[in-house]
């Protein structure tokens, strides 16, 4: 392993910053937003959720299963999985009990829902952070074993980043009205990329392995699913005024896909 601030590790750290920071480029869509307009909010939590469920179930669910597999076996493996999405669920349940959503009334809802909104840009802003963590951690140690490796899953990663820039950015724009604000959140989960290397290099060596991986991909799975169920598509679908929010998220799903299909 490289020592601390070789040449190899500068360059694997400055990979994952700008795969990270590529959240911010999508973010910058805010700048063209009206916030009066429900049907943009509509539109923009529905690709959140879309783009939030489809990441989870085909791109971190099956990381999850490979990494436990590894360690388990694959059907031990996939069990393993399952139990720690579902674990996931139950975290967020427990939040939601500790923190209970008001979840306003369709007929009353209005855009002075700011609570509600401000709440679901919180846990998104979370989620996708979170989900940052150990996907830098990946690509950093990819670009120490290899930096041709590592240098184009950085690339195909900052452009599966740029709309979870926007699945950050939106929902904060619409809470606060700032799009500084919004900015500032994406810039604060893109970062989460760099800082997810630097703790796994630095600080975290006797925990970092595969059963460690897949528990924190399954459990983030199951979160992500949730919140986007939960939270993003009921909300997207009290703003809507038409098919907003099956459009929304079908465009999400896409956006991701096209994204991942970059990395393959």
């Amino acid at each position: 392993m490289p020592g601390l601030f070789t040449p190899e590790v500068l360059v694997a750290l400055g990979v994952c910053a700008r795969a990270g920071l590529a959240t911010v480029l999508g973010s910058l869509f805010v700048l063209r937003m009206d916030k009066t307009n429900s049907h943009h909010l509509a539109l923009a939590l529905a690709f959140a959720g879309g783009a939030m469920v489809y990441i989870s179930l085909l791109e971190i669910f099956p990381k999850s299963a490979a990494s436990l597999g590894e360690v388990y076996g694959p059907k031990a493996g996939y069990a393993w999985t399952a139990l720690a999405f579902f674990a996931g669920i139950g975290l967020l349940v427990l939040l939601d009990r500790l923190v209970p959503n008001p979840h306003p009334d369709v007929a009353a809802a209005t855009m002075r829902d700011k609570t509600t909104i401000a709440r679901m840009s919180l846990l998104t802003a979370a989620a996708i952070t979170a989900h940052n963590l150990p996907e830098g951690l990946a690509t950093f140690f990819a670009t120490l074993d290899d930096p041709a490796v590592g240098a184009s899953l950085a690339v195909a990663i900052a452009l599966h980043n740029i709309p979870e820039g926007i699945s950050v950015a939106v929902p904060v724009y619409y809470a606060t009205g700032s799009r500084s604000k919004a900015l500032l959140a994406s810039l604060v989960s893109g970062l989460a990329k760099p800082l997810g290397a630097v703790l796994g290099y630095v600080a975290l060596p006797p925990l970092m392995s595969p059963a460690t991986f897949g528990i924190v991909f399954g459990v983030l799975a199951g979160t992500m699913v949730f919140l986007a169920l939960e939270e993003l598509l009921p909300a997207a679908k009290r703003y809507a005024q038409g098919r907003e929010t099956a459009y929304g998220m079908v465009a999400g799903m896409a956006v991701i896909a096209l994204s991942l299909v970059l990395l393959r």
